[in-house]
């Protein structure tokens, strides 16, 4: 047998990455023309968004006034047969309207860790890596909607009887069946929860942002490409080349749309958020996103946002870490472009 042979799927994949077009990446021209074309192929990608949908049908399942803030446990209704706990947090002493901050988790065990709510060891480490996202908003002087994201916490599985260790397969393999993604899912929830904020009489509905890590972030990143209402987007650890990540690290199937890599890479993606704004926080450590590959997707994302006219509307900051949040880095730069 000959040397080198391929026998490793991943050889196979990769080599067919190499050659593939990407048929709207960016290449200059009617900008409009090319974000608006390229936003519906997306959402094609994603699957698409429900034709109908039922009124919100907000429950108060618990009130509590804290020292900085007053918390409501909601559940709202996104679509038929999917429902989204959340907890909104208005602070305290605070002049509104005020920008709104919506928090999304990872692969966590849940949004309990926006609220700094540790269960275990692992959960208190979790937080320590400044995970509490809801807790830091409120502090900044913004509401926060902690939300529940499909397939964690309390939207994990609970009627099937076998289900797969990692809570999201089931769910992946399933939406892929139907022609959707559970991505595309957790976008639209966040489109929803984008409404139910513009509700209340305490959010600025010019100052929406969102933010997340990990999976939370490729929410926050993709919710942002779409939903033109989300003014500021902040994904941490999500954002890098599918090149230098999704096709080179294993991850979870739900980071995954199916037939992206012959539309765009992440870079040309972000341009669907130009002129709004976007901060890409990373960590000079993570394995799962390298940062070789972020600034790859930086540059390519920053030139599209000049070819825009809006070059300071986009910002790279690198932790001295792994795979975590930085809110250090990141708050100082929220609370200036916000």
């Amino acid at each position: 047998m000959r040397e080198n042979r391929y026998f490793s799927p991943s050889e196979y994949h990769v080599n067919l990455m190499r050659g593939t077009e990407r048929r709207f990446a960016w290449q200059g021209g009617d900008f409009h023309e090319w974000q608006q074309a390229l936003r519906e192929r997306l959402t094609e990608l994603l699957g698409g968004w429900p034709e109908e949908w039922d009124s919100f049908d907000v429950e108060e399942i618990e009130k509590e006034e804290t020292n900085d803030c007053v918390r409501i446990k909601i559940v709202f209704t996104a679509e038929q047969c999917a429902d989204v706990p959340a907890h909104l947090l208005v602070p305290k002493g605070a002049d509104a309207p005020l920008p709104a901050m919506i928090c999304l988790q990872g692969h966590t065990p849940g949004m309990h860790i926006s609220l700094g709510r540790a269960r275990d060891a692992h959960e208190r480490a979790s937080v320590e890596e400044d995970r509490d996202f809801a807790v830091q908003a409120v502090r900044h002087g913004f509401v926060a909607l902690a939300m529940e994201q499909r397939c964690f916490g309390e939207r994990a599985e609970r009627k099937l009887e076998s289900t797969w260790d990692h809570t999201c397969l089931d769910a992946v393999f399933h939406s892929l069946a139907l022609g959707k993604t559970v991505l595309g899912e957790r976008v639209w929830d966040v489109m929803r929860a984008v409404d139910l904020l513009q509700e209340q009489p305490e959010v600025d509905s010019e100052r929406i942002a969102c933010m997340g890590n990990s999976g939370g972030g490729t929410v926050t990143f993709y919710a942002a490409c779409l939903e033109r209402r989300i003014r500021l987007a902040v994904p941490s650890c999500s954002f890098c080349t599918y090149a230098d990540s999704l096709m080179r690290i294993q991850h979870c199937g739900d980071n995954y749309i199916p037939g992206i890599l012959k539309v765009a890479e992440m870079g040309d993606l972000a341009g669907l958020i130009a002129p709004r704004k976007l901060i890409v926080v990373a960590g000079q450590e993570d394995e799962l996103f390298p940062i070789g590959g972020v600034r790859r997707a930086f540059e390519t994302a920053q030139g599209i946002f000049a070819a825009a006219g809006c070059a300071d509307n986009i910002r790279l900051l690198v932790g001295r870490g792994g795979h975590r949040f930085y809110a250090d880095l990141a708050w100082p730069v929220i609370k200036e472009m916000i």
